[in-house]
């Protein structure tokens, strides 16, 4: 008979496995597996784009000398494209200049014929005058030289260029100083022609005053045309008087105006010869033909 003693049989082995397997306990495993290499190379990854981040003194010195390289040829290319433009408008000024320039020696060229030719009618006219002998043999002559020898027409000269230059500030496009000079030097010869222009219009009212007393205006209105040209008259139609002091008054005046008309004609020579000096200066200057 076999007795329980409570003890666990001598021959049953130490750590033996029970036989139902359904009552053994199994530890619980985690089911997430670390793979300390992924770690290590997340945290490389990490480190790395942290140290990226980072800029020194010379990132930002070299994004800075790029954006001022980016303004400053920006500005170099704006700079010459105005500078261009301004070269193509100066040189369209000149041309321009130039034209106005050839229109002034042309008006210059016929101005001065008028004025020689009112020059000659007034020698003659005094060359009358100053001999009372032959008066009444060549009254009329004198009726003819009368009205023609006084006349001046004003000169016309063409400065649309030079108005347009001066009065919108664009003679600085001008860059040459004595390009500048030499055209402002031109311009500045008109002002003594309207002078003696003014002056002769003062002689020639004066004269007019003397010459209503000495001739008759009916003969005077049979000498125009029919356009306004003057016709000399048929023989020797007589003076009003003969008065010699009248004579004499009148041919002082005729004398004023011909010295006046003198001068006219010298600065006109003056302003041709400086007109065709400054169309070859600036053809050379500016390449122009």
């Amino acid at each position: 008979m076999i007795v329980n003693t409570g003890e666990e049989p001598l021959d049953s082995p130490k750590g033996a496995q029970p036989e139902n397997p359904s009552d053994e306990i199994i530890p619980a495993k985690n089911t997430e597996t670390i793979n300390p290499t992924k770690e290590t190379e997340s945290m490389e990854v990490h480190h790395h784009a942290h140290h990226e981040g980072k800029k020194n003194w010379k990132s930002y010195f070299r994004e800075f000398l790029m954006l001022f390289l980016a303004v400053f040829c920006g500005f170099l290319a704006e700079y010459q494209l105005e500078h261009v433009i301004e070269n193509q408008r100066e040189k369209q000024y000149i041309q321009s200049l130039v034209a106005d320039l050839k229109s002034d020696q042309d008006v210059l060229s016929r101005h001065m014929v008028h004025l020689k030719t009112g020059i000659s009618m007034m020698d003659s006219m005094m060359g009358i005058l100053n001999d009372p002998f032959q008066i009444k043999d060549r009254t009329g002559e004198l009726y003819f030289l009368a009205r023609l020898a006084p006349r001046l027409s004003p000169l016309s000269n063409n400065n649309r260029t030079f108005e347009q230059l001066k009065n919108s500030g664009n003679f600085r496009l001008i860059r040459n100083l004595g390009i500048s000079n030499k055209i402002m030097m031109y311009y500045e010869k008109f002002p003594l022609i309207r002078l003696l222009e003014s002056i002769n219009e003062t002689e020639f009212t004066e004269y007019k005053k003397v010459a209503s007393r000495l001739f008759n205006p009916a003969i005077l209105l049979k000498m125009e045309g029919a356009n306004n040209e003057i016709i000399r008259v048929n023989g020797n139609p007589p003076l009003r008087t003969t008065d010699i002091e009248l004579l004499q008054e009148l041919s002082v005046f005729t004398v004023y105006m011909h010295g006046t008309k003198k001068g006219v004609m010298a600065a006109d020579e003056e302003l041709k010869i400086a007109g065709a000096g400054l169309i070859e200066y600036l053809q050379k200057e500016y390449h122009l033909k």
